[in-house]
């Protein structure tokens, strides 16, 4: 990939061999919501020249709070064709791969998670995200994985350490729980947060329901798109907020930038 002059900035901080090694390094993506929207948009602003996202959803108007890609005007649309739209105005030359598909045992196949560097799990789905992190362990690709940001207000207690430590997440706790019941014994980092508010009300509703926000839409060809096809019936909806799903994402597009400078071995940049 030829050099951009939109990373100048960036070649100034971490150098040219980084900075190239960027350009050449494959990730893949998986969830491109309220945590991996930002992630895609930190990794592609940093110079990586290879993204692969994927995810099923289409923009719903509760995504508006804290999802890139989620405009008033992209409702309805598939989140990763109003992604990769986005993230092509920032850098046209980037190889941005959109697939509007799910990752869990039966798809699993489809993927060949050894034809990239890295693997991105910010996946919401437990047992989805428990498929990915099995098999991107299995593979023996780095992996770094988003537990969860829903209920949390302080930025600050927001950590990066091995899936096996993570603290105060009960969404890690449970990924652990299936990990160990299926005998992995891999290892990631993960980005959590120790933050543990009180309880507060979920909405326990399926789209469609009287608490459901999403318009009816049609499809290209005028077919109204089934209401399950919005929020996949997700039974249970916690509240959540951009500035805790914005850092998630960042920390994660950081982790895979640091490990690229470290093997770059241009400089001594005194991380990971």
């Amino acid at each position: 990939m030829k050099k951009h002059p939109a990373f100048h900035r960036t070649e100034l901080l971490i150098g040219e061999a980084a900075l190239k090694k960027l350009s050449e390094t494959r990730v893949i993506l998986f969830g491109v919501g309220g945590v991996g929207s930002w992630c895609a948009e930190a990794l592609i602003r940093s110079g990586v020249g290879h993204l692969t996202i994927v995810d099923n959803d289409v923009i719903c108007v509760t995504n508006i709070n804290r999802q890139l890609q989620a405009t008033a005007k992209n409702v309805g649309r598939s989140k990763v064709d109003a992604l990769k739209e986005r993230l092509l105005d920032i850098h046209p030359d980037a190889d941005i791969t959109a697939l509007q598909k799910v990752y869990n045992q039966e798809t699993r196949e489809e993927f060949n998670l050894t034809g990239y560097d890295y693997i991105i799990d910010a996946i919401d789905s437990l047992s989805h995200k428990v498929d990915l992190i099995a098999s991107a362990m299995e593979s023996g690709v780095t992996l770094f994985s988003a537990m969860g940001a829903a209920s949390k207000l302080d930025a600050t207690t927001i950590r990066v350490d091995s899936i096996w430590k993570s603290r105060g997440c009960r969404l890690a706790h449970f990924v652990r729980k299936r990990l160990r019941q299926r005998g992995a014994t891999g290892d990631c980092l993960c980005v959590y947060s120790e933050e543990m508010l009180p309880a507060f009300e979920a909405v326990k509703a399926a789209c469609g329901s009287a608490h459901c926000f999403c318009p009816k839409q049609l499809d290209d060809e005028g077919n109204e798109i089934p209401s399950d096809v919005w929020c996949h019936q997700k039974a249970q909806i916690n509240g959540s907020m951009v500035h805790i799903t914005g850092a998630f994402g960042f920390n994660l597009a950081g982790l895979v930038v640091q490990d690229v400078c470290r093997k770059s071995g241009e400089r001594d940049y005194g991380i990971l």
